[in-house]
């Protein structure tokens, strides 16, 4: 039977996360593109492919202790206070580096997606035509941030936090992702892989919003969690939108 769950990631602090307050609005409209400014999503990448690296020590350290404290309790039941404790630094020292707890959990959160770029940009090299290439893009974008600890737990245990953020803000979220897709897709056609005929553009659009409509709501036909059968449907779906071109099937 296909599984319902939004997410496999759980765990005792984060299925009370709604007691709270805290809407964390400012870090999830970071997740769009703000007019002006490159979205969070846009900087997890270029990091990732800039290879950029954080040589602060104790940024490091709070970052790791808000990761941890963020999958145990969620966003709304943790505070500054809660990871600087974990951290071994004083709440000072917290606020020194991060401004507020939105800060905080944003930094946290794009290093989250960067990590999944770095893996992506890893494993994109092991496909041999761009047929293949959809194909792991699709199945490791959708698995990858569903396993997360971090982010498949919070769409499970606060929905009412995180998805809102990408279906309710102008569709910024889903631009940013588009844009990326449209990126990689056009560098195939540059590359001969893909016709001129194909309006990448449309075609990312409609790969985005279909990944998106799967980690948003639970599928009761395709199993999230069945790598074969996401690979089956990427190859039979997504894979002929690109149809024109020499080597995408």
């Amino acid at each position: 039977m296909p599984r319902t769950a939004s997410a496999n990631a759980s765990s005792p602090g984060l299925s009370e996360a709604g007691r709270g307050k805290h809407t964390a609005e400012p870090l999830l409209s970071a997740l769009g593109t703000a007019a002006g400014s490159n979205s969070l999503l846009e900087r997890a990448f270029s990091e990732a492919r800039e290879r950029a690296d954080d040589n602060d020590e104790v940024v490091t350290r709070l970052l790791d202790a808000a990761y941890e404290q963020l999958c145990r309790m969620g966003i709304r039941r943790s505070t500054m206070e809660d990871v600087a404790r974990r951290a071994g630094v004083s709440r000072i020292t917290a606020y020194r580096r991060f401004v507020n707890k939105d800060r905080l959990v944003e930094q946290v959160v794009r290093r989250e997606f960067r990590r999944y770029f770095d893996q992506f940009l890893i494993d994109i090299q092991q496909a041999t035509t761009v047929g293949d290439r959809v194909v792991l893009g699709f199945v490791s974008a959708l698995q990858a941030l569903r396993r997360n600890p971090l982010i498949g737990g919070l769409m499970a245990a606060e929905p009412d936090v995180l998805i809102p953020s990408m279906i309710s803000d102008g569709g910024r979220t889903l631009a940013t992702v588009q844009r990326f897709v449209a990126g990689q897709l056009r560098s195939e056609q540059r590359a001969g892989n893909i016709s001129d005929t194909v309006d990448v553009e449309v075609v990312a659009e409609l790969m985005t919003r279909l990944s998106c409509s799967f980690l948003i709501t639970p599928s009761h036909i395709v199993d999230l969690d069945d790598t074969e059968q996401l690979r089956a449907v990427a190859r039979r779906f997504l894979v002929p939108m690109l149809e024109y071109g020499s080597q995408a099937k």
